[in-house]
């Protein structure tokens, strides 16, 4: 069954068909064309293009994936300039509601096609010259960034020392197949708030489209680094945006039983964001669709199989020296040579390190312990925050990573595993009411994913906040793979004192 966002959406793309054929029908007769070559696709095209009297070449534009969309609104601009229409007044709307304007320029009796050789020459001032290579550069601009590729910024350590902060990411779109804007109507370049101020939305809810993806080149394998949208910020605390708004509430709820929600709201500005409009996270895919996945003592295992560990990974360390007296690296030249990097150095002796820093330190004669959590040690902060699971991030699971089509069984343990799912992800009204559960008012006592879900994890295991804390990664808040570090700034240094660091330009995140 279709739901009432999909339905208009349908309703809207026949409309615009409808509308963009008829227009296109009368205005090919208008220019002396037949007007049956209107309903042969891509033929269309190639005719279009001879009534525009437009290079050849652009039909290799046209077929382009995503660049055609771009192409299809600078040609319905071209045809509205062959009616003689000038001014932004027409050229602007008439091109974003090309499904009622073409039809009134081909019906309409007052208005007449001119071929471009007859068209009167239109003297631009510099201004106006100015102005429509800004409309088209910020047009084509916006189309790469949305289907092609995004340019991204590292702005935490999470995921040390394979992605550092500094680093600024090239993020290929098209390799999981490009995410089409579920909140179209928005400041182009602009994420979810207007620079300059600390609330105002740079995006309105108007217009709502559907989770829509192009084609995919191929899925997301095991090890790939994966941007997406923060699966834990459907509602943010606008004064502390970096943390999660379910885990301030569980704080408040710590100081004020049954009211921590309500104070949170009364404190702090609390607002919901759309999918495409939550903040961006950066990560590397551990678990798949369908596969039980566990931690034990720090060592992830799929379908009861250790997996191969990326070669940068990190863990949290407590150095001290012979007499037990903890160890500054700050004070040591030697730190240097380690390639220890400043953010990786948290406070005192503490320090996350990999496997191949450990063992340098260990031969100057320091010891190195481990901080690893105990088994069974509950943390309320590590998902699914119910006591019943006495989890933490370095022992977890096993649980199964939920895959579209497949069914579970629910009951009053197994239903806090999925219940974000469920409510937050799939949009169901879930209630849980003595012993029984009910979606959308119905009892049930399973469920069926209706999308894939993914465990990422940072390479920084003991300094990264990933899916141990908040749970899942839905299909639809993916939004690319990440391609190569474009440029890597040391932010601890100034400039002139080597600040790019110039042996992490253009390389990948390969799990190695």
């Amino acid at each position: 069954m279709l739901s009432f966002t999909n339905l208009s959406l349908l309703i809207i793309s026949i409309i615009s068909f409808i509308g963009f054929q008829i227009g296109l029908w009368f205005v090919f007769k208008k220019a002396g064309e037949r007007p049956w070559k209107t309903l042969v696709p891509v033929y269309n095209m190639w005719m279009w293009l001879k009534i525009l009297s437009r290079p050849k070449w652009w039909m290799f534009l046209i077929l382009f994936p995503f660049i055609g969309v771009f192409m299809f609104f600078l040609m319905i601009w071209k045809t509205i300039r062959l009616f003689g229409k000038t001014s932004y007044l027409y050229l602007l709307p008439g091109t974003f509601f090309f499904f009622l304007y073409l039809p009134w320029l081909g019906i309409s009796k007052k208005e007449h096609y001119t071929t471009l050789e007859k068209l009167p020459k239109f003297k631009k001032s510099t201004a106006r010259d100015w102005m429509d290579a800004l409309i088209f550069a910020v047009a084509a601009a916006y189309i790469l960034r949305c289907f092609l590729f995004e340019l991204f910024a590292i702005p935490t350590s999470s995921m040390e020392s394979s992605l550092m902060v500094g680093d600024y990411l090239a993020v290929d779109k098209v390799t999981y197949g490009a995410r089409i804007p579920m909140t179209p109507l928005a400041i182009p370049f602009v994420h979810h708030t207007i620079p300059l101020t600390k609330f105002t939305k740079s995006y309105v809810e108007w217009v709502k489209l559907p989770y829509l993806r192009a084609p995919k080149i191929r899925s997301i394998e095991r090890g790939n680094a994966v941007v997406f949208n923060y699966p834990d910020g459907d509602t943010v605390v606008l004064e502390r945006q970096a943390e999660s708004y379910n885990a301030i509430v569980r704080e408040a709820e710590h100081y004020y039983p049954g009211k921590g929600r309500e104070m949170v709201k009364k404190k702090y500005h609390v607002t919901a964001r759309p999918v495409d409009k939550r903040e961006f996270y950066v990560k590397r895919a551990i678990g798949l669709p369908g596969e039980k996945l566990e931690i034990i003592n720090t060592q992830v295992y799929i379908d009861d199989q250790p997996i191969a560990n990326p070669k940068r990974m990190q863990f949290r360390y407590n150095l001290v020296d012979q007499s037990g007296v903890g160890v500054n690296l700050k004070k040591m030249k030697k730190r240097k040579t380690l390639n220890i990097n400043e953010g990786d150095i948290l406070y005192d002796a503490f320090y996350c390190l990999q496997d191949a820093q450990v063992e340098e330190i260990e031969k100057m004669g320091i010891k190195v312990e481990k901080l690893v959590d105990e088994k069974g040690q509950y943390n309320p902060e590590v998902f699914p925050h119910d006591p019943r699971y006495h989890w933490n991030k370095d022992f977890f699971g096993p649980i199964t990573i939920p895959k579209k089509g497949v069914t579970v069984s629910l009951n009053d343990s197994t239903v806090v595993l999925y219940s974000q799912i469920i409510h937050n992800y799939e949009l169901h009204d879930l209630q849980v009411k003595a012993g029984q559960i009910f979606i959308d008012g119905q009892s049930v006592t399973e469920y069926t994913f209706a999308q894939d879900y993914y465990f990422m994890m940072g390479d920084n295991r003991h300094n990264s906040a990933d899916s141990r804390f908040w749970g899942f990664v839905p299909e639809d808040h993916i939004a690319g793979r990440v391609w190569f570090v474009w440029l890597s700034l040391d932010k601890y240094k100034k400039l002139g004192e080597g600040k790019i660091r110039w042996n992490r330009m253009f390389r990948g995140c390969k799990n190695e």
